[in-house]
């Protein structure tokens, strides 16, 4: 009842001033006539207006110049001279004179702990990386100029452009057309993206700043859900209750207004033009002294769920999250297609090294794989329960694997065949199985035929585990710590013997790659290797401190068992009979 009032009140303000309204009738009413004094006065106005204006004209007409519309801005003039005029660019070298520069449109910004994330909105035009720069206004002072680090672009999302971390509170824009300077949040208390999910009608929500225990689920009640396109105006958003808060996740009741609106906007999309703000969703604190996140995140449909479908697309589906990890992807893919997975997200967490044109190189009517931008630091639980709504519609069964970490079977089953043995328990929602961590096996340099027959020698006892879930039997809370989840009230997990089922995971691989391992985790509750935290962490190289220094013994470390069950398997099912090379 509360919301259908607001929702009628709302409908009252929109509608205020429009025309067709109302009491005190126009001069365009039908059926009524002005006053003949009236219609005096309106002629006198009307040709007291066409005098000033053939004065204006003729003046100037007269000092030769055209009469122009000139806009104020309190954006400093060499800023706007720089990122607006084509002489600014001009004059850093970078277009010629009769150029056209490309126009973009930030629509967020974002300060991220190493550099500032600009969103442009969709239809924005980039040319080629090292063609434009990343500009900084500080006030009072000189413009900052500085080379983009990365840019990245897919067909059906915004673009990405990573610029170097500025001084602190200053806006930055781009040395591009219609580049208005944005004031970057702060990343570690955004609300950054959002999911509708059609299946109960909820929205699920990805936030920094509430500073959740990982693992466990917060108390909903603290919390609600904020919808609207300007939160600083009470009367104009839309509240609704969180209904789960676990770690970065929220999950709260997708308000009717909401979905009315979504059903309405092109294809599902919350599209706004140039000139609208998006509506945007956020979580606000409830009781005395409630405050509500800054946020980015505009709500995301998610496809829309059918309970009657019996049988899924796809039987099985892998994601990951990566950074620079291009030169192990064709193999990896390749890999799993042969043994029986048929689709693949992938989120790219800031990659730099080329992992488009690594795709490019793959038939796609072969491998189904769909790359997601996922530019959010340490965000890695957060983007796998991302990926689990994503896959629900079309998966029924989903790995949660590294890049570096490869399903194997030693003995006489396939991966099909331990999918069915469990696809007809309903009541197991989890398959859980061991990993074997590899180490340099005696290597100084990278392998050149892959990591499945370049690395054989691993310690004995198994490392953790990692998990293959159904979508459908995960806790409505996403809560999932190092590749497992939660899963509903009811369902069961199953630990998968070593003999049917296991992984290689190429962990401790030679230092040339190892030594990435030191740029930073993705894991939201993992610390960075260079940090003096949890420093004997099992996540962690035992023995190696917090500095990116070689062993003298590396290639030798980690070596406690041979094991050649998957290069023995890759050789015999993947090489060319004729040429003696693998497909990767």
């Amino acid at each position: 009842m509360a919301l259908a009032a607001k929702e009628r009140k709302l409908s009252r303000l929109g509608s205020k001033g429009s025309g067709g309204g109302g009491g005190g009738g126009s001069f365009g009413a039908r059926g009524q006539r002005a006053p003949a004094g009236t219609q005096r006065r309106l002629f006198a106005a009307f040709f007291a207006f066409l005098f000033a204006g053939a004065v204006l004209f003729g003046a100037a007409h007269v000092i030769g110049a055209s009469f122009r519309p000139v806009l104020k801005t309190a954006w400093p003039s060499a800023t706007l001279n720089a990122v607006s005029s084509e002489r600014g660019a001009q004059q850093a070298g970078m277009v010629s004179v009769d150029a056209v520069l490309p126009s973009v449109h930030i629509q967020h910004a974002v300060a991220l702990p190493d550099h500032v994330l600009l969103m442009l909105r969709d239809g924005s035009l980039l040319p080629a990386s090292g063609q434009f720069e990343c500009l900084y206004s500080p006030v009072n002072s000189s413009q900052l100029r500085r080379q983009p680090l990365s840019v990245a672009t897919l067909p059906d999302g915004p673009s990405l452009v990573h610029c170097p971390a500025g001084p602190s509170r200053v806006a930055v824009s781009l040395s591009l057309a219609q580049s208005v300077p944005v004031a970057p949040l702060q990343w570690d208390r955004l609300v950054y993206t959002a999911l509708i999910d059609s299946k109960d009608n909820s929205t699920v929500v990805f936030a920094k700043g509430m500073n959740l225990r990982p693992g466990r689920l917060g108390v909903p009640s603290r919390y609600e859900c904020v919808f609207g396109r300007d939160f600083s105006k009470p009367k104009l958003v839309v509240t609704s209750p969180v209904v789960s808060a676990a770690q970065e996740i929220f999950r709260c009741v997708t308000p009717v207004r909401i979905r009315r609106y979504l059903r309405m906007t092109t294809g599902g999309k919350n599209s706004v033009n140039n000139d609208d703000k998006p509506m945007l969703v956020s979580i606000r604190t409830k009781g005395r002294g409630s405050s509500t996140l800054p946020s980015i995140a505009q709500p995301e449909p998610l496809p829309r769920y059918n309970k009657h479908w019996r049988r899924k697309a796809h039987s099985m589906c892998v994601c990951t999250m990566l950074r620079n990890q291009a030169r192990f992807l064709r193999e990896w893919i390749i890999y799993h297609s042969r043994i029986g997975v048929q689709r693949w997200f992938i989120y790219d967490n800031n990659s730099d090294d080329g992992i488009e044109e690594v795709l490019n190189t793959m038939d796609s009517s072969r491998y189904n794989v769909t790359r997601y931008l996922w530019p959010w630091m340490k965000s890695q639980e957060a983007g796998f329960a991302h990926c689990a709504l994503r896959a629900r519609e079309s998966c029924e069964w989903v790995g949660f694997i590294d890049i570096d970490e490869f399903l194997h079977f030693p003995g006489n089953p396939t991966l099909q065949d331990v999918l069915r043995n469990y696809s007809v328990k309903p009541r197991i929602g989890e398959l859980r199985t061991a990993c074997h961590s590899f180490g340099p096996s005696g290597r100084t340099k990278i392998p050149k035929k892959g990591v499945t027959t370049g690395y054989t020698c691993r310690l004995a006892a198994p490392e953790r585990h990692k998990s293959i879930v159904r979508p459908d039997a995960l806790n409505p809370s996403l809560i999932n710590v190092v590749h497992h989840f939660h899963l509903k009230e009811g369902i069961k997990y199953v630990n998968i013997g070593q003999g049917m089922m296991l992984i290689n995971h190429y962990k401790y691989q030679v230092w040339e790659v190892f030594k990435d391992k030191f740029s930073g985790r993705v894991a939201t509750y993992v610390a960075d290797w260079q940090d003096e935290e949890n420093v004997g962490s099992r996540d962690r190289a035992p023995g190696l401190g917090t500095k990116p220094v070689e062993p003298e013994d590396w290639p030798r470390r980690f070596c406690e068992v041979y094991d050649n069950g998957l290069k023995d398997f890759v050789q015999k099912v993947f090489t060319d009979p004729h040429t003696g090379n693998l497909p990767w």
